[in-house]
């Protein structure tokens, strides 16, 4: 089926041609962008499901609203100076879009607030760039704050829009570290305009599932990647963006399903939950699957880049995992935000979706994104070649440095603002190597380790070719007592669990030689990602090793669920009538699924049994964390 709501063209690439002709041909300002983010307007801009039923918003339909927006805010902000920055401060939603034109179309710069920041980070942004007010949808701050429903309830007074021409992102960190970076509308046309090249040149991201092009919107919009790559691109082609009611994963699975999503972009530690999750599934039903999933991936690393013959055979093979994941809609997926492992991106394109590797930052926008068609390129690391507009080297320290017109502008820090110049090289920090105008991201300079032999040790390349049953976050940092790995443990693993994954982690090392480089190995219950990162922060980890803050996990503290004979007694019950086995087979220690041969029918007839009789919610990621009678005994008495 053709792609459909292409205006009066009758193909992806005329519709793309004439809008961006027609925006070239402007000032290029975020005025001039205004009306051409909303020039289709009988196409729908919004899906969002609302109970059982879905809901639908045109782009006619959404720019009425950011006009109103923009009235009720120049009545608020009557007072206030033209070009006063106003922060955002919401999760994604259609009105954090309208929000988003509105502030612009009333005079004010956008300042897009990270709202996984705390308050006093947050507050000291808004007072280093004298932010005259904060529209939010429920946190106050220092200065002026307008909720939501506040301004939905202004009296609206029509005025000529003077558009101001300015954007400002936040990067994430410490407050001591966070920088604003600025784009105009300048910055945003000659993005588009790499876009457009984009599609020019890769067939599968224009691609539509029964005529519809859908990008979900599980990135933030404040984030670079989530208001460039995800919203700016396709809202300009005037394509559909699918709302999430939340981030669990039950709603991420079921609402990509529900809306035939076509388009999902995502960091990495997204899609490497997903890949652990589709993997334990298809170990707990038995060898004979996995043997025959293993042969299905060496088939297609034999014949996947091979036209035609590829894709079929992934087609037929793999039905039943992608099932279990997407369904058949994704036809183009974006992993970006930090390094990501070849396995993953092997997976991905092996079982049949689209799943390229991309690079960016807050301060020059996106760089690059893999466009090619062959698996063997789209699993083996790279972020592709730079974007049409960017140039890339390596300088003499192996570092990537990047220019070019997409770049911000000016980018300030605690008060300073220094003005970018398209010409001048940003030195990015980042490790590169690059292959045939390929880029290979390595790691991040500032994280790598000199070891007692005076050679340098990349933290990324270990910990991706660090293997262990444990599925959790690792993390190898110098500390104080020289490199050290330090690995989070489930909440309820037991010391044997502790010893073998210690273990494991010791053989891994030696099978990289590293053994004697890095010595020191601490396991622990302390989460090692903070409840608001998209990824394991290496220097706060260090910190919070050498402060005490990572409490080390204690081989000799008694466990507390030996002593509880009874509950232990009783849970083995509910494991064994699960499984149709005598209780005596049950020892408190063996897996469900690997030892005792357990299936998830199996283990969700166990689960409800045991809620039933304890009143306690497992958690979504119970099949990998609540596998033994101990660990679910630890967590019943947890929870009282």
């Amino acid at each position: 089926m053709k792609a459909k709501h292409l205006g009066n063209y009758k193909t992806i690439d005329a519709f793309v041609r004439h809008k961006l002709d027609a925006f070239s041909a402007t000032d290029h300002s975020m005025g001039a962008l205004f009306s051409f983010m909303y020039s289709e307007g009988e196409n729908v801009m919004i899906e969002r499901t609302n109970g059982y039923a879905i809901e639908r918003k045109t782009y006619a339909q959404c720019q009425q609203q950011a006009i109103r927006f923009s009235e009720k805010i120049r009545t608020s902000l009557h007072d206030c100076e033209r070009n006063a920055v106003v922060g955002l401060c919401m999760e994604n939603s259609a009105e954090w879009i309208a929000l988003f034109w509105a502030i612009l179309r009333a005079g004010f710069r956008p300042l897009l607030m990270n709202i996984r920041l705390d308050d006093a980070a947050l507050n000291e942004i808004l007072r280093s760039c004298g932010a005259a007010c904060v529209i939010s949808d429920g946190r106050q701050f220092d200065v002026c704050t307008i909720p939501l429903a506040a301004l939905e309830e202004t009296t609206v007074y029509p005025f000529e829009p003077t558009f101001a021409d300015e954007v400002l992102l936040m990067t994430s960190g410490t407050s001591e570290q966070i920088k604003l970076c600025a784009y105009t509308g300048e910055q945003f046309y000659h993005q588009i305009k790499s876009s457009a090249e984009i599609i020019r040149t890769s067939k599968r991201v224009k691609a539509h599932y029964e005529g519809e092009l859908k990008q979900l919107t599980f990135l933030p919009f404040y984030h670079i990647f989530g208001l460039t790559a995800m919203y700016i691109w396709f809202a300009f082609f005037s394509r559909t963006f699918v709302l999430l009611r939340d981030f669990s994963p039950k709603t991420l699975l079921n609402t990509v399903r529900k809306h035939k999503v076509t388009h999902i972009f995502a960091i990495q530690l997204l899609w490497e939950r997903i890949y652990e999750s589709a993997i334990s599934e298809i170990e707990k039903r038995g060898d004979a699957t996995v043997k025959k999933f293993q042969k299905g991936m060496r088939i297609m690393d034999a014949i996947g880049d091979v036209p035609v013959l590829g894709d079929l055979f992934s087609k037929l093979a793999f039905r039943e995992v992608r099932a279990g994941i997407f369904g058949d809609s994704p036809r183009f997926c974006i992993s970006g935000g930090s390094r990501i492992s070849p396995d993953v991106l092997r997976f991905f394109n092996h079982i049949g979706y689209h799943l390229a590797n991309g690079y960016g930052m807050s301060e020059i926008g996106i760089a690059s994104v893999e466009l090619s068609n062959k698996r063997s390129r789209l699993s083996d690391g790279a972020v592709g070649a730079p974007i049409a507009g960017m140039e890339c080297r390596v300088d003499e320290n192996g570092e990537l440095a990047v220019r070019g017109r997409n770049m911000a502008h000016a980018i300030c820090q605690n008060g300073k603002r220094t003005e970018t110049k398209p010409d001048g090289w940003f030195h990015t920090h980042d490790l590169c190597r690059i292959e045939n105008g390929r880029l290979f991201i390595l790691g991040r300079a500032d994280d790598l380790i000199v070891c007692e032999n005076g050679e340098n040790l990349n933290p990324d390349q270990v910990e991706n070719r660090i293997a262990l049953s444990n599925r959790r976050p690792i993390c190898l940092v110098a500390a104080s007592g020289g490199p050290t790995l330090v690995i989070e443990l489930s909440e309820f693993a037991n010391a044997e669990t502790a010893q073998a994954i210690r273990e494991q982690a010791r053989a891994c090392l030696k099978t990289l030689r590293l053994d004697g480089e890095v010595r020191r190995i601490v396991l622990t219950k302390t989460p090692l990602m903070g409840a608001n990162e998209f990824k394991v922060s290496r220097a706060r980890v260090r910190r919070a090793l050498e402060t005490g803050a990572i409490v080390p996990y204690d081989f000799e503290a008694k466990q507390a669920s030996a002593e509880d004979a009874e509950l232990v007694r009783r849970v083995t019950a509910h494991v064994a009538q699960a499984l149709r086995k005598d209780p005596k087979e049950i020892a408190p220690d063996a897996h469900f699924f690997y030892d005792l041969g357990g299936t998830s029918l199996d283990y969700f007839a166990m689960v409800a049994s045991v809620q039933g009789e304890f009143n306690v919610g497992f958690p979504s990621d119970a099949g990998s964390s609540l596998s033994t009678v101990n660990e679910i005994c630890r967590f019943i008495r947890k929870q009282g």
